[in-house]
């Protein structure tokens, strides 16, 4: 795991990033380097051999499986050390591609008040269809969830469906795709990640 920003044990606010798909922890922490405020740990776990799970988010969840189930023991033991000295209600979840897919079915399947949760280029795993009656209450948690509209990899409607199960469960959700974006990460998206994090580093 890589950390940036305050140290833990000193940090008023906390971000968890997760990577993509054959990428790591390097690579994501990049993102906190565009997000950087006194005061606030940043922390990158490593997925073995670069991926979470091995097949397409969109697959039926036990072709994913042990993966899937060790990938979400990732983040939840990540989340319950953040919170040794950081509330839940300022730390903040963010994933790109492949990591944001687990962070927001992370999320779902663990609703409370958070910081803020956020999905670059994801959806909630699993194929269509999949019964997302989670339970659980945001309780107004910021989430943002933004994505190309022609993306690659995540169709656009499974962003919106992501969009629509968080608002369902108390999240204040905006939603943006952007036209034509390739499969990465927009200015636009950067600063919709510096509002949330500076709003828990104050």
């Amino acid at each position: 795991m890589l950390q940036a920003g305050e140290p833990l044990e000193r940090a008023r606010a906390a971000m968890i990033l997760v990577h993509g798909r054959g990428a790591s922890a390097a690579d994501i922490i990049t993102v906190a380097a565009e997000a950087m405020f006194p005061g606030v740990a940043y922390l990158a776990p490593q997925a073995a051999g670069s991926a979470w799970y091995p097949y397409p988010f969109t697959a039926p969840l036990e072709a994913n499986e042990p993966y899937l189930s060790s990938a979400l023991q990732v983040l939840s033991s990540l989340v319950a050390k953040v919170e040794t000295t950081v509330p839940a209600g300022r730390l903040v979840l963010l994933g790109f591609s492949q990591g944001a897919c687990l962070t927001l079915e992370f999320a779902a399947r663990d609703a409370r008040r958070y910081g803020g949760v956020v999905g670059l280029s994801g959806g909630l795993i699993g194929p269509d269809g999949t019964p997302r009656d989670y339970p659980g209450d945001f309780q107004r948690t910021p989430v943002f969830l933004g994505c190309s509209d022609v993306d690659p990899h995540i169709p656009k409607e499974r962003v919106i469906e992501a969009g629509q199960v968080f608002e369902r469960m108390g999240a204040d959700v905006t939603v943006r795709l952007y036209p034509g974006m390739a499969h990465t990460v927009s200015p636009d998206e950067i600063e919709a990640v510096r509002a949330i994090v500076k709003g828990l580093a104050v």
